[in-house]
């Protein structure tokens, strides 16, 4: 029974436990549906910016986790930097529109790891 229990429970947490491992940086696109569904960087979780506040625990409980966010032109995924940093998140980074952002995170992760 409490192989069980246990099991149970590891299937009901898997997701967030997925949510925080692996790469140590997140990705997420704030636009809207249309925008994800016309294409979106390949390891990009999708929230709009607008719900970003509520949905951010769906993908990372981690405040310290470093957090990239982009749009189509820097705009919205400055509002929702605003809302993560206003919730604590310590490490959110406005990589700006899409066509760009790609470059900036290699860039930027290519800095943090020498």
């Amino acid at each position: 029974m409490k192989q069980l229990l246990l099991a149970l429970l590891l299937m009901l947490n898997l997701p967030l436990l997925a949510a925080d491992q692996g790469n140590k940086t997140l990705i997420i696109d704030v636009r809207t549906p249309v925008e994800w569904d016309q294409g979106h960087l390949q390891n990009a979780q999708h929230i709009e910016w607008q719900d970003i506040g509520e949905k951010i625990t769906s993908v990372t409980s981690n405040k310290d986790k470093t957090i990239y966010v982009y749009c189509r032109t820097g705009n919205r995924s400055g509002k929702a930097k605003e809302i993560l940093d206003q919730l604590g998140y310590s490490h959110v980074i406005n990589a700006g529109g899409v066509n760009e952002a790609q470059a900036f995170i290699d860039a930027s992760e290519a800095t943090a790891t020498k």
